[in-house]
């Protein structure tokens, strides 16, 4: 009798425990399969056999549930909120690389092999930063490049690739890996590093780095109230409302006639192959230039500069200067100023400018920026051919001092790889 007792009581157990198991089917539905297969043998491990009907006609209730909900247009809304979540994060991604510094990653990096990046720590205002600085004219620097890659800290003699503007080499693999280049700029930095045109590192090339977090801060803000999308292209309409925007912020009033067709000038140097919009590092560069220009003084532009890019200019001047007495023409400086930026053309390296005694002094120095201004240029509109011819008549003196720090911000502004014109000389 107790042996009877004994199994009636276990078949009350099993019958209990499958009602539990159904009265929590529900539950299980949102569970993951294996989470649910693990809890059946659970169950039949403790209590038998017969337990298993219980668990397996809730793991089937959950395997078709799975199905039904995988078939296409089973959610539609669910389908409709995530694109625009998608979207957001895709933004707030984007005004995270604007704030930290870093570039648009190329759509082609296979991210697996990927190296780390480096973190980039933005500038801070020094107290002597607006004080004069003493560069001498006849004492070159000639700094020396370094031995071993920025990246790997590996030395291979000729795989390593120098910065035009700072001291650091590299190797195209590990730029490749760690994101900054894509394939087509890969190929331009492997045929132009060693040349006199040069190439600029993804330090240097990127002259947003040389804002502080302040400035920077100021300069997202201003995005954000023009409603300008970071890493997006931007048209004529688009440059002109921004200027509109800013004009109205700052002086509280609207763009002229005269300014207008300044940003119309700008945005056709930004644009140089005639594209009919402007790529987003170009504008963004180009906004912070125009930062250092409005809120730094002549003297802490100065001090930005590298050892190379001082030597490049006394050379521009020292090769201006022919009596050898220290002192050019403001229209000799002038002219300098703009052919600092018109870049070379790279399938014929040519030396054909029209600033005579420039060419041979300042590509033996390794300049990359000083080259022709033809008649389609950007910069060859009708009012600047005047002005050019205005400028030769210009005799006033300019010391090396004075040549070095009113160059400084065209010289920052020749750092990027880029062919467009990301400073301006005004009209």
């Amino acid at each position: 009798m107790g042996v009877l007792m004994s199994k009636k009581q276990q078949v009350e157990k099993v019958q209990k425990c499958s009602a539990v198991v159904s009265a929590f089917k529900d539950t299980l539905k949102d569970r993951a399969a294996p989470a649910a297969v693990a809890q059946t043998e659970e169950v039949i491990a403790e209590n038998g056999e017969g337990s298993a009907d219980g668990s397996h006609q809730a793991n089937k209730e959950h395997t078709e549930q799975k199905d039904k909900d995988s078939k296409p247009g089973s959610v539609p809304n669910q389908q409709a909120l995530a694109l625009p979540t998608e979207e957001h994060k895709a933004n707030q991604e984007a005004w995270g690389r604007l704030r930290d510094g870093k570039g648009v990653e190329p759509e082609d990096l296979k991210k697996a092999h990927q190296l780390t990046p480096p973190t980039f720590v933005r500038p801070k205002r020094e107290v002597n930063d607006d004080q004069p600085v003493d560069v001498p004219l006849g004492q070159r620097e000639q700094p020396i490049n370094d031995e071993i890659c920025e990246v790997c800290e590996v030395w291979t003699a000729d795989d390593l690739f120098p910065c035009r503007t700072c001291t650091r080499v590299f190797h195209d693999g590990c730029l490749r890996e760690m994101g900054y280049l894509s394939t087509e700029a890969l190929q331009e930095m492997r045929e132009t590093a060693h040349t006199t045109s040069g190439w600029s590192c993804y330090y240097c090339d990127n002259v947003n780095l040389l804002l502080t977090e302040e400035e920077m801060y100021s300069l997202m803000e201003t995005f954000k109230q023009c409603k300008i999308i970071p890493e997006s292209c931007l048209v004529s309409d688009e440059l002109l409302q921004y200027r509109h925007f800013v004009t109205k912020q700052l002086f509280e009033r609207d763009l002229t006639d005269e300014e207008e067709e300044e940003v119309l000038a700008q945005f056709a140097a930004l644009d140089p192959d005639k594209k009919g919009q402007i790529e987003w590092s170009d504008f963004l560069y180009h906004e912070s230039l125009s930062v250092l220009q409005k809120f730094r003084t002549e003297n802490s532009l100065l001090r930005i500069l590298t050892a190379k890019e001082r030597d490049r200019a006394r050379a521009v001047f020292q090769s201006i200067d022919q009596d050898k007495d220290g002192i050019i023409t403001a229209g000799e400086a002038r002219k300098a100023q703009t052919s600092w930026f018109h870049k070379i053309n790279k399938e014929s390296q040519s030396c054909s400018v029209r600033l005579m005694g420039l060419c041979s002094p300042l590509f033996s120095m390794g300049i990359s920026h000083v080259g022709p201004i033809s008649e389609s240029s950007p910069a060859s509109s009708s009012s600047e051919r005047s002005r050019d011819k205005a400028m030769e008549n210009d005799n006033r003196p300019v010391t090396w001092d004075n040549f070095l720090r009113e160059s400084a911000i065209y010289i920052l502004a020749a750092r990027p790889n880029s062919s467009a014109m990301h400073v301006r000389l005004p009209l």
